[in-house]
């Protein structure tokens, strides 16, 4: 996962490319035996240890997605952290420092 975030005039903006493959479980491969769903199914984000966007991701989200969002506060350094967990109870935690 790619996270950047920056500040300015009290607002934060967090963008992050995801990395996942976001299966629906509706696809098939070559052989036509059909691709099992694998996809995000919860993902938080937060400001030093407080969390500023809870969200639930479902199956029409595209593979690698791509999240920005913004919140008040945040300062240069201060730590912005996102976590994912897939519906095969896999979960993943990355952090970045505000910029």
């Amino acid at each position: 996962m790619r996270i950047r975030a920056s500040t300015k005039d009290g607002v934060t903006e967090v963008k992050a490319l995801i990395a996942h493959e976001m299966e629906t479980g509706q696809r098939k491969d070559a052989n036509g035996a059909v691709i099992p769903a694998w996809f995000i199914t919860e993902l938080t984000a937060s400001h030093n240890g407080k969390v500023v966007l809870a969200s639930e991701f479902g199956t029409a989200i595209s593979k690698n997605p791509y999240l920005a969002f913004k919140f008040k506060g945040g300062a240069a350094g201060d730590k912005v952290a996102i976590t994912w967990k897939d519906n095969k109870g896999e979960t993943r935690t990355d952090e970045a420092a505000i910029g």
